[in-house]
């Protein structure tokens, strides 16, 4: 059966071979004193499926602060495509990096449901985190977290096979959004095999065929845009990561 410490002690490991979650929610990581200041910042919006919170080659420099929903993050690739980058839900920040300066946006941002954000225009935002180094020092161990693991991923492209690939993918996503169901993991992120795939760096037919294998075994069940991890311990061992029962 799958409880809430069973996930909450995965997500304390998905790196370096163990599961370490390195998608711990940007506000989560603050004081609650510095998260009440925080989130008293710039401007609140409301966004519903579908509207983008932020354009890709845009110049803009706000900070986005989720504070209710989920988005998705898109690039443009040849030929009119978009790939599916990352995925981002209530609690993490997007657009940090040109909030603090560093060129135009590099991706678009999409709300996938009903979104409750705050934007933060860079100034105020730099005044902020001169007077609250506590925040500061947050935001850069959150830039650092975010380019190891855009460095861990990269070298998984070429490391791994798809289906190992795909495994870690599945269990990052169960780690971070699993909501226990019947002895089960809801995932409770709407993702098509196509999304499945551009998050694992794999084409469609591989990334199917896969997902077919993952079922076959019982490990995950899908239906409906919906996946359930049937098994963690399994799925973790198909994924090349230990599991640690609490």
């Amino acid at each position: 059966m799958f409880t809430t410490a069973m996930t909450e002690c995965c997500a304390e490991q998905m790196m370096n071979g163990s599961i370490h979650n390195s998608r711990a929610a940007f506000l989560d990581t603050l004081s609650p004193v510095e998260r009440a200041a925080f989130t008293r910042l710039g401007t609140r919006r409301r966004y519903a499926v579908g509207d983008v919170l932020i354009h890709e080659g845009d110049r803009t420099q706000e900070l986005v602060v989720l504070i209710e929903g989920m988005v998705k993050v898109t690039v443009r690739l040849e030929r009119d495509q978009v790939s599916l980058m990352d995925i981002w839900n209530g609690g993490d920040i997007v657009g940090e990096k040109a909030a603090m300066g560093v060129g135009p946006r590099s991706a678009t941002v999409t709300a996938c449901g009903d979104v409750f954000a705050t934007v933060v225009p860079r100034g105020e935002l730099e005044l902020f985190l001169f007077a609250h180094p506590e925040t500061s020092m947050a935001l850069s161990r959150l830039l650092c977290v975010r380019l190891h693991r855009a460095d861990r991923l990269r070298l998984e492209l070429g490391g791994y096979p798809v289906a190992v690939r795909l495994a870690r993918v599945l269990v990052e996503l169960a780690v971070t959004y699993g909501q226990p169901e019947r002895n089960s993991l809801r995932i409770d992120v709407n993702l098509s095999q196509a999304e499945f795939a551009a998050l694992a760096g794999a084409g469609t037919r591989s990334t199917h065929e896969a997902l077919a294998r993952l079922r076959s075994k019982n490990i995950i069940s899908t239906g409906e845009r919906q996946t359930y991890v049937r098994d963690l311990a399994r799925l973790c061992k198909a994924a090349r990561l230990s599991y640690p029962i609490p």
